[in-house]
């Protein structure tokens, strides 16, 4: 089991460069809530700027609620925001991206993530990263 982040998920869904990296990381892996909003957020960004049409938009966006309803577990971050909170004053990375810093700390798992400056903050935490 592992933690895959927003930006690993993303690059799965859009099928953006390197995307099958991500493919034996979404068998078992958990991931905050806020994931299915960040890549959400993504599909629409890469509809308004042209990168797909509306049908292949729908589509993606079904992939990921099959995708995080199947594979992936999502955590309420609630009980993670306060210490995440204080992991991006001190590391100054984004607080949704100290939440699955903290959910990987937290839960003794591997981090995936595609983000290298999210990667070497949760190395510095003593958190196993994998880059995809």
């Amino acid at each position: 089991m592992n933690v895959i982040d927003a930006s690993a998920l993303a690059k799965f869904v859009l099928k953006e460069e390197g995307w099958r990296e991500v493919i034996p990381f979404l068998k078992r892996a958990e991931s905050v809530d806020h994931a299915l909003k960040e890549v959400a957020n993504a599909i629409w960004k890469a509809r308004r700027s042209g990168f797909i049409g509306d049908e292949d938009a729908s589509k993606k966006f079904e992939a990921l609620l099959a995708l995080t309803s199947e594979n992936v577990e999502l955590v309420d971050e609630s009980d993670l925001l306060p210490v995440a909170f204080g992991l991006a004053l001190a590391r100054g990375i984004t607080v949704y991206d100290a939440l699955y810093v903290s959910l990987a700390k937290r839960d003794g798992l591997p981090l995936v993530t595609s983000d290298e400056a999210q990667g070497k903050v949760a190395r510095g935490l003593g958190v196993r990263v994998i880059l995809v």
